[in-house]
């Protein structure tokens, strides 16, 4: 009994004595799966599998490193998962509390200043995302076109830099085009909520400026 407690325990001093822990990495290349003890440096950013190699057991699962165009396009769904859960936000503190919190009509357009900064902000940085992608690639472009006048080969590394800044512009397009189009359709759901709020509130809205003009001009007649 001693022995075996003695063998129990062993693992858990070596531990604490600061002992390191040994595993196995296991990763896909070339399509083999290829299980190491060391981690080799062009696979650090490989998706790979990690196990104890004492238990066998599976630790850890590390995802591949992600390219940059990949790093971009995460950013850009965060910023459009922001605006679209700020729009979900408003919309449901206003039907909540638009009648007990809201005075004017002033105190009702400051719930959607929020929204509107959100949403102007993204179209600026689309605009300026295009702009200097579109500078930079007819940059590229016209040096890969003084290379071919001059009988010399673009570059492999220039030319895929070429496509790449290529298809970010389009994306970056695509992306100030959404951000532009849900500004309009925020300034239809101002209007049609401040509409509504004057209704719930019993507040009559100004008449079309024709309206006006003729009940003006009636009581000048009288």
């Amino acid at each position: 009994m001693l022995l075996l407690g003695a063998a129990i325990a062993s693992p858990a001093l070596a531990q604490k004595a600061g002992a390191p822990v040994k595993k196995l990495y296991c990763w896909n290349e070339n399509g083999q799966r290829v299980c190491s003890d060391a981690l080799p440096a062009d696979a650090v950013n490989r998706a790979r599998v990690e196990i104890s190699a004492k238990s066998g057991m599976r630790t850890a699962e590390v995802a591949r490193a992600m390219s940059e165009e990949e790093r971009a396009q995460a950013a850009s769904d965060e910023q459009q998962r922001q605006v679209d859960q700020a729009a979900a936000d408003t919309r449901r503190r206003t039907e909540q509390a638009m009648l007990m919190s809201y005075q004017s009509e002033d105190d009702l357009r400051r719930v959607f200043n929020e929204r509107t900064s959100i949403v102007d902000n993204s179209i600026r940085t689309a605009r300026y995302n295009v702009t200097s992608l579109r500078e930079g690639l007819v940059s590229l472009l016209q040096t890969a076109g003084d290379r071919e006048l001059d009988g010399k080969p673009v570059a492999p590394a220039m030319a895929d830099n070429i496509r790449s800044r290529h298809r970010e512009l389009l994306r970056q397009r695509q992306l100030q085009a959404s951000f532009e189009r849900q500004r309009a359709e925020l300034d239809v759901e101002i209007t049609d909520i401040t509409r509504r709020y004057r209704e719930l509130k019993g507040v009559e809205t100004a008449p079309p400026a024709a309206d006006a003009g003729t009940a003006m001009a009636e009581a000048r007649t009288k």
